[in-house]
């Protein structure tokens, strides 16, 4: 293995984080984590919840499907 190919690889390594970190972050903020408890009604709090499930749902069928290439 040469020098530029190590390069590559770390490249890739770091690079797939960052996207991993910037698109969970993503997913968090359209769930709707910005908002306090206290300012929220009941109603808000359930579409939170359900908006969070969702997200982690969403997290899991990604990592599964990056498994499975």
């Amino acid at each position: 293995m040469n020098i530029e190919q190590i390069i590559r690889m770390i490249t890739r390594m770091v690079m797939r984080r960052a996207m991993n970190r910037g698109i969970n972050a993503g997913i968090d903020l359209a769930a709707g984590r910005g908002k306090p408890k206290q300012d929220m009604t009941p109603e808000e709090r359930r579409q939170t919840r359900q908006a969070r499930q969702a997200a982690k749902r969403a997290r899991q069928a990604a990592r599964l499907t990056r498994r499975m290439r």
